[in-house]
C-alpha cells in the first residue's frame, strides 16, 4: 500500500512530531510511505513556547518530509492536495489535535484523491473555544475513518459525528529515548538527592496539566520528598514560581524550565520513583508512553482516558479529583505500600509487550482496508 502521512515532522519539534516519526517508521516496514509536513504550523504570535523548531541542542533525528502546507495560506492547501494526488497514494493518514488545523487539513482530506484516516489526539482541545466544535465538525465530515487512543476521545468523536467509522487503539510506546541509566548516575547529573523519594512532573507546562495542584500537594509532604519539574512553560512560569517560593521545602523543588531534548529525557525518568500527572483535563497522555519505557509508575487524576489507560491497567494509581489533598494522599499511599510499586512494575512489563508500533500500524492499515 502507498501511504501519505500529513502532519508535523522534523524540523518541527515536540511530542506530535515524535509520534509521527515513529508511525512513519512503523508503517514503512510493510508499505511505501511518504511524509508531508507543514511549511508553517502556527503563526509565531499564536505559539506560546520558545520555538516550534528543533535546535542543534535538541539532537533530533532528521526525517525527510515535503514541508508544503501553510495553515494560514489557502493556496498551499490546494498545492498540498495536488502534491498528494500526484504521488497517487492508496491512503492518507493525518494527525489531529486542535481546531486550528481543521480548515487546512479538512480541505486536503476532501481533495486528496484517496481514503483518509485520522489519528485523533483530541477532538476538542483541552483549552476549548466556542469555534472548536463547528471547525472540528467540518474536518470530521471530510474524513473517512478515525483512530482514537482513549475512550474519552472516542466519545467526543461520537458526539460530533455519530456515523464515523472508527477504531480504538492505545497510544504506542516511545522507544527512541535510549536505555535506562542508573538512578545514582541520573540523580547526580540533575543535582538531586538519590536517597529522597522523588516525584517527577514532565512535559510542556500548561494550565490544564495542573502543576499548581502538584505544588500545593507537595507543600504538605515530609522532608524526605523531592520534586523534579522538567518541561517548557507555555506562557509565564511566574505563578508557579510564586508557589515554589512560598513552600517550606522550596529547596527540594528542582525546576528545569526548558524543552527537554531526546537524549536528556532518560535522566529525569531514571532519577524518579513516580511520575505525577495532576491533570485538570486529559484524553490520553504521551508522558505515560515514556514512563512505560523507563519503568516508572504513575499517579494520575481521574480525568479523560487516564483512569482507563493507566489505573485500570495497573501501571499507576488514580486520584479521584485534581485537588492537592487528594494528590498528596495518593503520593503518600504509593510510598507507604511497597507492593503497589511492584504491582505497577509488573503491569508496565505487560504493557510494554502489548503497545508496540508494529501492532499499532498493522491495526491502523487493517482498519483502513475496511473503509
Amino acid at each position: 500500500m502507498r501511504i501519505a502521512l500529513l502532519s508535523s515532522f522534523y524540523p518541527l519539534r515536540g511530542g506530535i512530531s515524535q509520534f509521527n516519526a515513529s508511525m512513519l517508521e512503523g508503517l514503512g516496514k510493510c508499505h511505501i510511505v511518504k511524509a508531508f509536513s507543514f511549511s508553517r504550523q502556527y503563526p509565531d504570535f499564536l505559539f506560546p513556547g520558545k520555538t516550534q523548531y528543533v535546535t542543534p541542542e535538541d539532537e533530533a533525528t532528521p526525517v525527510e518530509a515535503d514541508a508544503i502546507l501553510d495553515t494560514i495560506n489557502p493556496i498551499t492547501w490546494v498545492r498540498t492536495a495536488r502534491a498528494i494526488r500526484a504521488w497517487k497514494p492508496d491512503l492518507l493518514v493525518m494527525k489531529y489535535w486542535m481546531s486550528w488545523f481543521a480548515p487546512s487539513l479538512g480541505y486536503v482530506a476532501r481533495h486528496c484523491g484517496c481514503r483518509s484516516v485520522v489519528v485523533l489526539d483530541n477532538v476538542i482541545p483541552h483549552e476549548a473555544h466556542w469555534f472548536d466544535k463547528p471547525l472540528t465538525r467540518y474536518f470530521l465530515e471530510g474524513c473517512d475513518g478515525f483512530v482514537s487512543m482513549s475512550e474519552s476521545v472516542e466519545k467526543d468523536l461520537m458526539r460530533l459525528r455519530e456515523d464515523a467509522p472508527h477504531i480504538l487503539l492505545p497510544h504506542p510506546l516511545y522507544t527512541h529515548f535510549g536505555p535506562r541509566m542508573g538512578r545514582e548516575e541520573a540523580a547526580a547529573t540533575l543535582g538531586v538527592d538519590p536517597a529522597r523519594k522523588t516525584l517527577l512532573f514532565f512535559g510542556l507546562i500548561r494550565e490544564y496539566k495542573g502543576l499548581d495542584i502538584l505544588l500545593e500537594a507537595f507543600r504538605g509532604l515530609p522532608e524526605d520528598y523531592q520534586l523534579i519539574i522538567a518541561g517548557e512553560p507555555y506562557g509565564s512560569f511566574e505563578k508557579y514560581q510564586k508557589i515554589i517560593d512560598s513552600l517550606p521545602g522550596k529547596d527540594r523543588v528542582y525546576v528545569f524550565p526548558d524543552y527537554i531534548r531526546d537524549s536528556e529525557v532518560k535522566k529525569f525518568f531514571c532519577a524518579a520513583d513516580v511520575a505525577v500527572l495532576p491533570y485538570r483535563s486529559a484524553t490520553q497522555s504521551g508522558i505515560s508512553s515514556i514512563a512505560y519505557h523507563f519503568d516508572v509508575p504513575m499517579i494520575v487524576t481521574d480525568v479523560g482516558g487516564l483512569k482507563g489507560t493507566i489505573g485500570e491497567r495497573g501501571t499507576g494509581i488514580v486520584a479521584a479529583v485534581p485537588e492537592p489533598e487528594t494528590i498528596r494522599a495518593e503520593i503518600l499511599r504509593f510510598f507507604a505500600d511497597a507492593s503497589l510499586r511492584e504491582n505497577c512494575l509488573l503491569a508496565i512489563g505487560r504493557e510494554k509487550k502489548r503497545l508496540g508500533w508494529d501492532t499499532f500500524c498493522n491495526h491502523l492499515t487493517e482498519f483502513a482496508a475496511t473503509l
